[in-house]
């Protein structure tokens, strides 16, 4: 078997030392020499060098020697070296070891005393130890407490070796005695950690003796006694009530460490509402008493863990949490906001969302960097508690519209969604948000958040008022027509005569355009991630948002602005007596139609019009020239219907993805089911009674009982030698995380012994082997366990490859038995996941690695074919139900995992059906790193051929 290590050390083998050099400078008088060499000695000894003869040298030289550095280096260098032959008896030279370790254990000085007690510690040889024992105990009842708590660890070490009860047989006894007299912290730790791990009655007997003063130990001790507790429980139930009163005293300890871990051992052992309270206060007040972030990340760790298990309590100190957000991380933020939200009740809204709006205004007057991106978390999470509370929206929709113009892109895309959103929902706050919007409209500044709002304004402005100010605003927003025109002597002048200005609204993406003058300049396009404030006159004519924008060549955005002002047309026909009025309207929204096209044909801009917006404009121009019934109904009816219809079905997925996470263990038919009422008190306290029903109550739920699947495991089996081997082998493989554990059967199938059977194993890919292979010697038709751990540091598709090698008495040669390789699969590490279609999107734009694999399958259903891929890559469909249900001949879905890595895995599918009935199209997979996009396609490349 491979020797234990307690000893690691960075050697640099670019300059080995020479072992007569070592040998020259331990002879010497020089002390630095001397440790020099030593130092020396131990690095080669620990890569695997023998230095036989230097331990003579060693002894002559270096155990005489009184300096400090020398003598623990030297207690390194007996700790590593091997001290039995090849059968296991202690070599005889191991003899001047021990009068030395003697001399050094009724040493005057007191490190010398306790390092050499430490290094006992490490020693596993009987025949070494037996006679130092006396000097050991002498020990015990030093004055010193450094050489009294090593003292105490070294019995501890010796009374746990094999042979170590017949060598110390009262030691337990002797420990007891010395931790009733100890007055030092640390050694009275290691005397109660002594019993603890040899003599757990006694260990028990004492602290429920002291049961009054644990409270006063200190905090070393006080940690060894909840490792006490949880061991005891674990194995002994019912006594779980007495040693939780324990737990309970000690969470007022003054150390943070102590408090943590009984909080955590109140929740591992106990479901009682009071225990779980404690322990979730606690955790609360640590929240808010740490300054260091990983402190605070684990304990909201803790905290969700509860929030999952015991949400009743948690929904009361939902205050309390939010207090993190005080924090200025944002993984702390995002994390405290997401265990809030999943604990908001109609009782606590109110009060949740006014801190919410607080930490929001908040954000505008700080300087700190990440304040939009906070903003934008507060943003959703306010969004999340007005769907689930509609009554709260109107608290909070106003003070969110301020936010339109945001600097920070993805932020005021939020709110516009939200307010899209809310102003469905509540019907109540429309004309109130539609009036808001039209007087904040100038101030958004960003291409996709104008979109949005125009969509609103063309759905929700049903009063004359509204669509007549609707139009105004548009109109304002896009300034003077035309948006250019050409001078007689053939040079582009800007209409407006001021668009310079629009320079000053916007950031850099530089496009050319034309001065009032004739000349060229650089115009500024409105960027995606920053907008300087708006420097010119509000509502100026010129410095309109959405001029500036479609001057930068967003034809797209024109497309928009032309169907929302035909709804706005087509509405004030219904709602206008006057056709002079709606006559006069539909011909201003003609011209402003027809400047856009103008303006997309011009050379003014760098690119012309995209065919889409040009289309799509061309139709709205069609359109009021020549409205039918059929088509008005569309227009002002139909695209309202469909985003009813996508609500109401996020919020059905919504409903379902709750009601799954609700569902519970049910109790078995035959389980016993205890009443609370009915329960004997027998002198319990509350705690006690709570506990015990709780406990019951699990009983019955089935949550005490272990699922073994047996069947399943028995899948994970996988052969990796022949039948006809003279050695069989199989494996058993678990993945877990990090590690991938292989559990390995080697059977010897010959008549002979085999000896030094190594098993070597190789990775591919980005795994790794934890330890080195170690020779074993088999008997005739014996088995051996052989366990293999290998780390595991990305989602990639790994390959395990190696072979058994062995030797036998009758051949000179080893013998090899190759083995079938490994294959790790990716699914092992991925999950179903889901994230938001901006996430996704956002994602698709950012990751660099992209996979297109061709559909090459024998399906011939395009939903069969894309359940079947959900179904072989272990990915969540994204792309909804409703969106997949009609028969159109193609298809094209977005599929979403995450690894345990936390690597984001993306996937779209695009297929189309074929005239003679096959399918064809694009499995595009997209992700941060390489391997999962190339695995992943590996994996649908193997896969999507067969309907199974």
């Amino acid at each position: 078997m491979e020797k234990s290590c307690n000893l690691l050390i960075h050697f640099d083998k670019g300059t080995p030392a020479i072992a007569n050099e070592i040998k020259e400078a331990l002879e010497g008088n020089d002390v630095p020499a001397k440790i020099d060499a030593m130092k020396k000695a131990i690095m080669l000894l620990l890569n695997g060098e023998t230095l036989p003869q230097l331990f003579i040298t060693i002894v002559r030289y270096v155990l005489p020697s009184e300096d400090h550095t020398v003598q623990k280096l030297l207690l390194l260098y007996l700790e590593i070296i091997e001290k039995t032959d090849t059968k296991g008896r202690v070599l005889p030279e191991m003899i001047l070891i021990c009068q030395n370790l003697r001399n050094n254990l009724q040493h005057p000085n007191e490190y010398i005393r306790g390092v050499t007690l430490r290094f006992l510690c490490r020693l596993n040889e009987t025949e070494i130890i037996e006679p130092l024992i006396p000097s050991v105990l002498q020990n015990l009842e030093h004055r010193h407490p450094f050489i009294r708590r090593n003292a105490i660890l070294a019995v501890m070490s010796i009374y746990k070796l094999p042979q170590g009860e017949q060598l110390l047989v009262d030691a337990p006894e002797m420990i007891e005695k010395v931790l009733s007299t100890e007055q030092d912290a640390s050694a009275k730790r290691n005397a109660f950690l002594m019993l603890f791990t040899c003599a757990q009655d006694r260990a028990v007997n004492y602290l429920l003796t002291h049961v009054d003063r644990v409270s006063e130990w200190g905090e070393l001790l006080q940690m060894v006694v909840l490792e006490l507790i949880r061991k005891v429980c674990r194995t002994n139930r019912a006594e779980k009530g007495k040693y939780i009163k324990i737990i309970i005293s000690l969470l007022n300890a003054p150390s943070t460490a102590v408090i943590y871990e009984c909080a955590g051992t109140l929740v591992s052992l106990s479901s009682a509402p009071t225990a779980i309270r404690a322990a979730a206060n606690t955790y609360c007040q640590l929240l808010l008493s740490q300054s260091d972030h990983n402190v605070k990340l684990i304990v909201l760790d803790r905290l969700n863990e509860l929030k999952s298990s015991h949400r009743d309590i948690m929904v009361d100190l939902i205050m309390d949490v939010l207090r993190a957000l005080s924090s200025p991380n944002l993984d702390i933020r995002r994390k405290t906001l997401d265990i809030v939200l999943e604990l908001i009740t109609p009782r606590n809204i109110n009060e949740v969302v006014l801190m919410l709006k607080k930490e929001v205004m908040k954000t505008q007057s700080g300087e700190l960097e990440k304040n939009g991106e906070y903003r934008q978390m507060l943003i959703q999470a306010i969004h999340s508690c007005a769907i689930k509370f509609p009554e709260v929206a109107s608290t909070v929709v106003h003070l969110l519209m301020d936010f339109l113009g945001d600097s920070n892109v993805a932020s005021a895309i939020d709110v516009v969604v939200f307010v899209r959103e809310i102003i469905e929902t509540n019907p109540k706050l429309r004309v109130s948000i539609i009036t808001r919007l039209l007087d904040t409209f100038y101030q958004i500044r960003a291409a996709r958040v104008c979109s949005c709002a125009l969509w609103i304004i063309g759905e929700y402005c049903l009063s004359l008022s509204e669509v007549e100010s609707g139009m105004a605003t548009i109109k304002q927003c896009l300034g003077e027509l035309p948006f250019y025109s050409v001078s007689e002597e053939g040079e582009a002048t800007d209409a407006s005569k001021k668009t310079p200005q629009a320079n000053s609204i916007t950031v850099s993406s530089r496009r050319p355009a034309v001065l009032a003058d004739g000349t060229y300049a650089t115009q500024s396009a409105a960027s995606e991630t920053a907008f300087s404030a708006p420097t010119v006159v509000q509502g100026s004519l010129a410095s309109g948002n959405l001029r500036s924008l479609l001057l930068t060549g967003d034809f797209f955005l024109g497309a928009v602005v032309a169907c929302t002002l035909t709804k706005l047309v087509l509405r004030l026909q219904e709602v206008q007596p006057s056709k002079v009025e709606v006559n006069k309207a539909t011909t201003q929204a003609l011209l402003i139609f027809v400047s856009m096209l103008q303006l997309g044909q011009s050379p003014v801009l760098p690119h012309p019009i995209d065919n889409d917006s040009n289309d799509r404009i061309v139709l709205c121009i069609r359109l009021l020239c020549d409205t039918g019934d059929g088509i008005r109904k569309i227009w002002l009816q139909s695209c309202r219907q469909s985003f009813v219809k996508m609500l109401s079905e996020k919020q059905l997925r919504e409903t379902e993805e709750l009601k799954a996470k609700a569902q519970v263990s049910h109790a078995q038919p035959d389980d016993l089911i205890d009443f609370y009422h009915l329960k004997s008190r027998k002198g319990m306290s509350q705690l006690e009674l709570e506990d015990e029903v709780q406990d019951d109550l699990k009983r019955a739920t089935g949550e005490f009982v272990n699922d073994n699947d047996d069947a399943n495991k028995l899948n994970r089996i996988l052969q990796l030698t022949g039948f006809s081997d003279p050695v069989y082998a199989e494996a058993y493989v678990t993945v877990h995380h990090y590690d991938i554990v292989l559990d390995i059967t080697v059977i010897n199938r010959t008549k002979e012994t085999l000896q030094n059977l190594c098993l070597e194993l190789a990775t591919m890919g980005d795994l790794k082997l934890v330890e080195r292979p170690q020779n074993y010697t088999l008997a005739p038709e014996s088995s051996k366990q052989i366990k293999a751990n290998i780390k595991v540091s990305s989602t990639e598709t790994g390959v395990i490859f190696g072979n058994i090698v062995y030797e036998t008495s009758n051949v000179l040669e080893r013998t090899v038995v190759v083995l079938n390789d490994i294959h790790i699969d990716i699914m092992d590490y991925i999950s179903p996941a889901v994230c938001t279609d901006a996430a996704f999107r956002t994602m698709w734009a950012e990751f660099e690695w992209e996979n297109k694999v061709a559909v090459n399958t024998v399906i011939q259903d395009e939903k069969e074919f894309l359940n079947h891929i959900i179904k072989s890559t272990n990915m969540k469909c994204l792309t909804p139900v409703s969106a997949l249900d009609d028969e159109c001949g193609f298809l094209a879905a977005n599929l979403y995992a995450k690894s345990v890595f936390g690597e984001d895995a993306l996937l779209n599918l695009s297929v189309e059906k074929q005239a003679d009935g096959k399918l064809s199209g694009y499995i595009r997979i997209r992700s941060k790193t390489q391997g999962i996009a190339l695995s992943l396609g590996d994996k649908i490349t193997l896969k999507q051929k067969g309907g199974g």
